[in-house]
C-alpha cells in the first residue's frame, strides 16, 4: 500500500515539474491577437493586410537560450542575459528547429544543407540552403516582417508610437547614443561609437511596448523570414531586419523601417526573437 502511495506521489510531482518546465518556457511567449494595423507609423496601416494570431518572444534570444540548444556562444559581448549576436540567418533557422525538437514541437523548417536555392541571387551569400516551411507546425520560427511589425506597433492595443512602445526613444531603446558609458550628441560616428564603448544591453531593461514586447525598437537588428528583393539595378536581395541596434542610428529604430542583409551575413549587433503559430 505505501509502495503504491509513494508512486502515484513521484508522478503526481514529476507531472508537476514538468507542468513548471512548461510554464516556464511559455511565460516569455507573449500571445499577439490578430487584426489589422492601428498604428498609422506602420508601413502596413491602411493596406489590406490582416495578421493572425500568433506567439512572439516576449525578449529577443539570450546568449543563455542559445547556449542551450547550440552548446556555444559566437556574441561578441559575452553575458548570458544580452541578446546572442553574430548569427547569420541561417544559424537562426538552425536554432528555431532544434529548440522545437528539444521541446516536443514539430519543426517549422525543412533545411536542405546540399541543396542550394536558385533563388537566392545575392552573390555575398555564401550559404544559400533550400529552405521551406511546415505551414501548420506548432515549432518555432522567424517572425514575418508584417508580424513583426504588428507586434511591435502594439498590435489591437496600439497608441500609434513611432517607436515600439514611446515616441521617446531613450525610453524604449538601446542605440547608438545611450549604448555607451555617456549620451552621445551631434551626428551619427562610428569613431564615437568606438570610443564610448557602445554595446548590447541586457535584455529587459527598457520600457516595454503595448502588448508587453521589450526591445523591439534598438538593442539588437532582428531576422525575419521574408526575402527582400532588388528595387533597383544597383540593390542587393537580402534577408530581412527589423527594428535596428545599439550601433544605428533613430531611423533604423522607428518600427516602419526595415533592412536587408544576405542570409549568411553576421553582425554585433544582429540577432533575432522567435515567434509560433498559435
Amino acid at each position: 500500500m505505501m509502495r503504491n502511495v509513494t508512486a502515484i506521489f513521484s508522478i503526481i510531482f514529476l507531472t508537476f515539474l514538468s507542468g513548471c518546465s512548461v510554464s516556464d518556457n511559455n511565460s516569455n511567449m507573449v500571445l499577439v491577437k490578430g487584426g489589422a494595423f492601428k498604428n498609422k507609423n506602420s508601413a502596413f496601416y491602411g493596406k489590406d493586410i490582416k495578421i493572425e494570431d500568433f506567439y512572439i518572444g516576449r525578449y529577443e534570444v539570450t546568449q543563455k537560450e542559445w547556449k542551450a540548444i547550440m552548446g556555444y556562444n559566437p556574441s561578441k559581448f559575452k553575458d548570458d542575459n544580452r541578446p546572442v549576436e553574430m548569427v547569420s540567418w541561417y544559424e537562426c533557422i538552425e536554432y528555431c528547429n532544434k529548440r522545437s525538437e528539444k521541446e516536443g514541437l514539430k519543426p517549422y523548417y525543412n533545411i536542405d544543407t546540399t541543396k542550394k536555392d536558385p533563388h537566392i541571387t545575392n552573390p555575398f551569400d555564401s550559404i544559400r540552403w533550400t529552405v521551406t516551411i511546415n505551414p501548420d507546425a506548432n515549432g518555432y520560427r522567424l517572425p514575418t516582417v508584417a508580424e513583426w511589425e504588428y507586434a511591435a506597433s502594439g498590435g489591437r492595443k496600439s497608441k500609434n508610437y513611432e517607436y515600439s512602445g514611446s515616441d521617446n526613444i531613450d525610453t524604449v531603446a538601446w542605440y547608438w547614443r545611450n549604448a555607451g558609458k555617456k549620451y552621445l550628441t551631434g551626428l551619427w560616428a562610428w569613431s564615437d561609437i568606438e570610443n564610448n564603448r557602445c554595446s548590447t544591453q541586457p535584455v529587459g531593461k527598457k520600457l516595454p511596448n503595448e502588448l508587453g514586447l521589450y526591445d523591439m525598437s534598438g538593442n539588437v537588428r532582428e531576422w525575419c523570414w521574408d526575402m527582400r528583393q532588388p528595387m533597383n539595378p544597383d540593390d542587393l536581395q537580402g534577408r530581412t531586419w527589423k527594428g535596428g541596434g545599439w550601433i544605428g542610428a533613430e531611423f533604423c529604430c522607428v518600427i516602419s523601417f526595415t533592412g536587408s542583409l544576405e542570409g549568411s551575413g553576421k553582425g554585433p549587433d544582429q540577432g533575432f526573437r522567435v515567434c509560433r503559430n498559435r
